[in-house]
């Protein structure tokens, strides 16, 4: 196979990968991907797309199919904790309480007012095969699988990498000017030098993909997450059950992947008879069931990150650059955001309309709220065990003391009005991994690439739960549907195509003015426009965008082609044009006509 010149090579097939190759497809920027592994994922993996990432994938034509094949709303509105599935005790399989999970199947108030896309459910080994086949339309002949990198020298000019084609049993040369490490850290930052720091062995789990019909047990049709808080085995992580489709959903879903937790050195945990006997007895199910079991895999929580995100001309994303416990779902969402950050900045600077200073903002934004997102796994992680002390479970009780402990939940026995509300407690504790809107959508980003307006610093009524639209400089702009030439459209949408967007309030015309110009003299993808009730270029008929806008009727607020502020100001000003120039030119670290 012949060497290759290509602007960014990609290496690594996964969900950061393959998201990466898309969007820089869309953007107009040649990639290549290349892929150790002969397939996608073949491990029931990571699950929970959030609104941010449905955005992106929306954005780059993927979406549709993803929802089509995906949890249907209202098998997802909750998570479960249960005494157990199945078993002779008559406590068996009863609910202990319900919660919503991540907007409820878009019913919540504030997803529905945050994004026009709501959260999905797609499990990693059913997702990567439809980016891969997305990703192939859009780049024909550039996404490779079984072809490994094996080695990469970096120069002032660019990255030369030696990739070897497995099935060929050649080598061949990549010529780029950069590269994105998406490998999950299996061999880029090793070539690099660069490590990963933080916390290992937090947790050993066995994760166990099945084919089985336990709908005769998991009955609630709108639970997505059942949390099995088994007394037989001492309360929290006894086992965790998540259906896995692929047709039917709830109750109904043909495959369900069951975890379970082990101490991090118990060897019981690598041998397969041992695991599926555990499995058995945790679910309690009777002796004519036999699941077929497709893939038994054994998995350590740690929370690490990587010591740097970038690398001269090569770049960390995804599993790469950080991993955490999946609770919370912030793993794949946070390597699909890690990329989309990434690829404008590369297509701008690529295009020759941005300086270098520009990719420097990628891990000065993504590093901390990767790290953010690590800390909020981990303690979403510890808080299951709230339960435990809520109930007054313990692995040192005998099974009869602990169902003794779960009794006054459904008999009005002595101190059960307390049980029960302590319980009450404990669940609502868990928001935070199933309502943690600020962390999963709000997350904002402080760099050079951000002008600060000098408003007030950010103080959220809750960081964790509670997201709060805001222009202000750094925070993810406000979804808004606005009318334009007789079609409803969301404001986001117009950064589409990785342009910048400008827009004034009603009476800033001369924003806009000075946009077009900067647009046409810099050869600057940007849309410019007025948005108001009245009078304007997007007609908000909804009020939605004035709600949030945070500007006078002369004040104008410029977007990034990520869809974060990057610079407001609130009234007018003398000279629009030199202002707006002087914001552009911060952002892009390049001088502007």
């Amino acid at each position: 196979m012949s060497d290759i010149r290509v602007p960014v090579l990609i290496v690594g097939g996964g969900g950061a990968g393959l998201t990466a190759s898309m969007t820089l497809s869309t953007l107009g920027v040649e990639s290549l991907l290349v892929s150790a592994l002969p397939t996608t994922s073949t491990l029931p993996k990571a699950h929970v797309l959030n609104q941010r990432a449905m955005e992106i994938f929306t954005e780059v034509g993927v979406a549709p199919e993803i929802y089509r094949r995906s949890t249907p709303a209202a098998n997802m509105r909750a998570t479960g904790w249960y005494a157990g599935l199945a078993g002779p005790h008559e406590g068996y399989g009863r609910k202990l309480g319900e919660l919503e999970v991540w907007g409820g199947g878009y019913t919540d108030p504030d997803y529905v007012a945050a994004s026009p896309c709501r959260t999905c459910n797609l499990p990693q080994i059913r997702l990567e095969p439809v980016l891969k086949e997305h990703a192939e339309k859009l780049n024909p002949g550039g996404v490779r699988f079984n072809h490994e990198l094996v080695d990469l020298a970096q120069d002032d000019d660019g990255v030369t990498a030696t990739v070897r084609d497995k099935d060929a049993s050649t080598t061949y040369q990549v010529r780029s000017q950069y590269l994105i490490a998406a490998d999950g850290g299996r061999t880029v930052g090793k070539l690099t030098g660069v490590e990963m720091n933080g916390a290992r062995d937090i947790m050993k789990m066995v994760s166990i993909h099945m084919t089985a019909d336990l709908s005769p047990w998991a009955t609630d049709d709108d639970v997505l997450i059942r949390w099995l808080v088994n007394p037989d085995f001492g309360g929290s992580w006894s086992g965790v059950l998540v259906p896995m489709g692929p047709d039917r959903w709830g109750p109904a879903s043909e495959e369900w992947v069951f975890h379970m937790q082990y101490a991090t050195d118990d060897p019981d945990a690598m041998q397969d008879e041992k695991v599926l006997a555990r499995m058995r007895a945790i679910l309690g199910l009777p002796p004519e069931l036999v699941p077929t079991v497709h893939r038994i895999s054994q998995w350590v929580m740690e929370g690490v990150i990587a010591e740097r995100f970038r690398a001269d001309r090569v770049f960390f994303a995804g599993d790469a650059a950080h991993r955490h416990p999946p609770t919370g779902g912030l793993g794949l969402t946070s390597a699909i955001h890690d990329v989309y950050n990434l690829s404008w900045k590369l297509a701008a600077v690529l295009a020759g309309r941005a300086g270098d200073g520009l990719l420097d903002t990628y891990e000065a934004e993504r590093k901390p709220v990767d790290q953010h997102n690590i800390d909020n796994a981990i303690a979403n992680a510890m808080n299951h065990f709230t339960l435990d002390q809520a109930l007054n479970l313990s692995t040192e009780k005998t099974a009869e003391e602990n169902w003794a402990e779960l009794a006054p939940l459904w008999q009005d026995l002595p101190g059960a009005a307390e049980k029960r509300h302590a319980l009450n407690r404990a669940i609502g504790s868990q928001t935070m991994e199933f309502r943690h809107h600020n962390v999963e959508f709000g997350y904002r980003y402080d760099s050079a690439a951000i002008v600060p307006d000098g408003s007030p610093e950010y103080v959220p009524l809750d960081p964790v739960r509670l997201y709060e639209p805001s222009t202000k400089p750094g925070h993810p702009m406000p979804h808004a549907f606005v009318e334009s030439q007789g079609e409803r459209l969301a404001l986001g949408t117009l950064v589409h195509g990785g342009k910048f967007l400008l827009l004034a309030a009603e009476e800033g015309q001369a924003w806009v003015e000075a946009a077009d110009k900067l647009s046409a003299a810099n050869d600057l993808p940007l849309v410019a426009g007025t948005v108001g009730v009245l009078g304007s270029d997007f007609v908000d008929v909804r009020c939605s965008w004035l709600k949030n806008r945070g500007i006078s009727s002369t004040g104008a607020v410029l977007v990034r082609p990520d869809r974060y502020i990057a610079f407001r100001s609130t009234g007018g000003v003398d000279d629009p044009h030199a202002v707006l120039r002087a914001a552009l030119a911060q952002v892009l670290a390049a001088e502007l006509r």
